[in-house]
């Protein structure tokens, strides 16, 4: 099968149909955690119930032999290393989801396509980066440093929370790169690359929240706190990361990581009419001038 296929109309409204559910989700984890929710218990059980619907799903479709053939696969240290990766990048992010805005952090948090674009320039030497494309990137991190600047200058959000939600931007970034880089989990299906993540990354997440002292407080959330959980477990993390590292694998990591530029916009407009949050002209600014380097990345 043909690894970097040209993005076609199908493929783009499948990548823009996932960047709105994506945006919708750094609202719902603000709702969540302002609702009552523990975050790092909740990004935990979002990646039990995913992998719990996920290995359902192989087993219906697939078999158990696939599961005990996915064991013995030479990708499996490299699969725990991305479901570190994938732990850790949701102990930074939903923290600091309760530090700085929704509109702010789902901003900073799609860094990830500068660290991918990057990181396949200088480990994937059949996708490095052409001028027009490092142009591009060059536009999108002039937004992003706009719109940085501008949470200093009106007081919204946090140096920590943003620079939290940058890290774990990177972090995303690396494991995409990593599932290109490693032949591996190349040539492994969608499926397993995800259960290698979500389940690789509970036990992590779970022993982060018994040592916050997250398991004391989750009677406490609110109905809606947990809905807000089944629809990033369900809808985002298990269905909508099914279908993205099934486009990762066909598609150049940059050209298919160029369309999260477009996330911001729904989590701006998300968080406008869910939170009251008000985007300022800079950060508008910024994303616009995100949007144009995504172009320039196709």
């Amino acid at each position: 099968m043909n690894r970097h296929q040209r993005l076609t109309f199908g493929p783009m409204a499948l990548l823009v149909l996932l960047c709105a559910l994506w945006g919708v989700q750094q609202v719902a984890v603000k709702v969540a955690v302002t609702d009552g929710m523990p975050p790092l218990l909740m990004a935990c059980l979002r990646s039990v119930v995913a992998s719990v619907c996920l290995t359902g799903w192989m087993l219906a479709r697939e078999g158990s032999a696939t599961l005990r053939a996915m064991l013995l696969r030479t990708a499996l240290l490299p699969g725990l290393l991305l479901g570190l990766c994938f732990g850790l990048e949701f102990l930074v992010l939903y923290p600091a989801l309760a530090l700085t805005t929704a509109s702010r952090g789902v901003l900073f948090f799609y860094t990830a396509p500068f660290f991918t674009a990057l990181g396949a320039h200088v480990f994937l030497p059949q996708e490095r980066l052409r001028l027009r494309q490092g142009v591009g990137l060059l536009i999108a991190f002039a937004g992003l440093a706009l719109a940085f600047a501008d949470g200093f200058r009106v007081g919204e959000g946090s140096l920590l929370g943003d620079a939290m939600c940058v890290l774990a931007g990177f972090l995303w970034g690396g494991t995409t790169v990593l599932i290109k880089a490693h032949p591996g989990l190349r040539s492994a299906p969608a499926s397993h690359i995800l259960l290698y993540q979500v389940a690789g990354s509970a036990p992590l997440l779970l022993i982060a929240a018994g040592w916050h002292g997250d398991f004391s407080s989750p009677l406490n959330a609110t109905a809606l706190a947990w809905i807000s959980l089944a629809y990033q477990a369900v809808i985002v993390t298990f269905a909508s990361y099914l279908a993205w590292f099934w486009l990762v694998m066909r598609y150049q990591a940059a050209a298919v990581s160029g369309f999260t530029f477009l996330v911001p916009l729904f989590g701006i407009a998300t968080g406008a009419a869910l939170l009251g949050e008000t985007p300022t002209p800079a950060l508008l600014l910024g994303l616009v001038a995100v949007a144009v380097g995504m172009r320039f990345l196709r």
